[in-house]
């Protein structure tokens, strides 16, 4: 993917990318990802023939490794792994072959996000990096939640330093299940609560920020929104092969957007406010599909729209609700990949200008507008919250692991040799005691 570099004060290119691998670890991924990380974007106004690549890639990961493996703690090596090979396809296949750095990366269970920068540009002027993550499965535990980074980027004009922005990128794993929309809504508000950063750099309140105490946020991940037919519906009827159909056509998708469940609470106000999305009917659902098949879907699910990318930037007004100064240049799904029964996605997303006076100097750094009914605070027990579900992740981990090892490979054989096991010591032990 490539752009022509702005004429105007510098416009920065986002690429986010977000991929549910289905607890495959190491083997989660192919070994080119050239359709996924590089892919083309058939706008003719923004070809060039001085091309650069995205200033900024963003790339998540859900069910990263099997549960019991990433509760345990063993995450580090799948990420280590994959963060080597996407740095390398991202520079093989960038225009000119650019060079990238790993700004943060960040795994909490199964739950990954790795952010790099063009070292020609943005990633000279990267300060603040800072990381979080937050569990809000059973517990608080780790195998729902999200992760963050953030950063701040200096900004210079006339050699006259000044506060720059930030930026905020979350990738997150919310409860599954059609009928689990309360919890959903639920598991948001928790993150916005649990997810926190520090201060503000200059900032006079010294206390932990929630995300959106941003410049720019984005949010992408396995969010598990379902589509939700009323029974009143025609198509509710055998609902599966009426949506797998209406799939294959764009006005069919735009009309089945309407019942779309995150659409449909956005409208409330009720989850994700002050953030925008692309048209994400232009591209089928991207769950949930038939292992090793490109475009066919699993009869055990109803399709759904489940993977998503979300965006806002300060200079975005509160009082809409799809209107963006961030250009979303591309949005779509990546059919080819067949080893998960989600689909990877990919947003190509352009900055506007920074708006920040080129007189004097900045004494804040711009944030999120948002509306007035709606004020995100920290919650006071969060770190409590996060190490009660971390504690809980690695207990429960660990049995699970030593159960599946002593099945070799199968928990339920694990768990079936252990009662053998027990009952039998407990029979030696008892007829020891009756020979004494």
């Amino acid at each position: 993917m490539s752009v022509a570099a702005p004429n105007s004060r510098e416009q920065l290119l986002v690429q986010i990318a977000s991929y549910n691998t289905a607890l495959q670890g190491s083997s989660g991924l192919p070994q080119d990802l050239v359709d996924w990380l590089s892919p083309t974007l058939q706008v003719s106004s923004f070809l060039s023939h001085s091309p650069r690549g995205p200033d900024i890639v963003a790339v998540g990961f859900q069910e990263l490794l099997p549960l019991h493996l990433g509760l345990s703690g063993a995450s580090k090596f799948v990420i280590d792994q994959r963060s080597s090979h996407i740095l390398s396809q991202i520079e093989e296949h960038s225009p000119e072959k650019a060079k990238y750095s790993l700004l943060a990366k960040v795994v909490n269970v199964g739950i990954a996000l790795l952010v790099y920068a063009r070292d020609e540009g943005i990633a000279r002027k990267v300060c603040d990096v800072q990381t979080s993550w937050t569990g809000c499965g059973p517990g608080f535990m780790g195998n729902k939640g999200a992760v963050g980074v953030r950063f701040r980027v200096s900004d210079a004009f006339d050699d006259v330093e000044r506060q720059g922005e930030t930026y905020t990128f979350v990738c997150a794993h919310l409860t599954a299940h059609q009928q689990k929309l309360q919890h959903r809504i639920a598991d948001f508000h928790h993150i916005v609560g649990t997810l926190l950063f520090p201060a503000l750099p200059f900032s006079a309140d010294k206390s932990p920020t929630t995300m959106y105490s941003t410049s720019h946020l984005f949010f992408l991940g396995d969010l598990n929104f379902r589509i939700d037919l009323p029974k009143s519906h025609p198509m509710f009827e055998n609902a599966w092969a009426h949506v797998s159909e209406a799939l294959k056509e764009s006005e069919a998708r735009e009309t089945l957007k309407e019942f779309d469940q995150l659409l449909l609470e956005r409208r409330k106000h009720s989850i994700f406010v002050g953030f925008r999305e692309g048209e994400f009917w232009q591209f089928k659902c991207t769950y949930k599909h038939r292992l090793g098949d490109v475009d066919q879907y699993d009869t055990k699910r109803l399709p759904a729209w489940t993977d998503r990318i979300m965006y806002t930037t300060y200079s975005d007004s509160p009082g809409s609700l799809e209107a963006s100064h961030v250009r979303n240049l591309l949005y779509t799904y990546i059919p080819s990949y067949t080893i998960s029964d989600h689909k990877p996605i990919v947003s190509l997303l352009l900055l506007p200008p920074s708006n920040i006076s080129t007189t004097g100097s900045s004494h804040s750094i711009p944030t999120i507008a948002l509306p007035e009914f709606y004020t995100p605070k920290p919650d006071p027990l969060a770190t409590l919250k996060r190490y009660t579900g971390r504690t809980l992740d690695r207990i429960v981990g660990v049995c699970w692991w030593l159960l599946t090892l002593l099945g070799a490979g199968s928990t339920v054989v694990g768990v079936f040799n252990f009662i053998v096991g027990a009952t039998a010591y407990g029979w030696w032990k008892a007829s020891r005691s009756a020979a004494i």
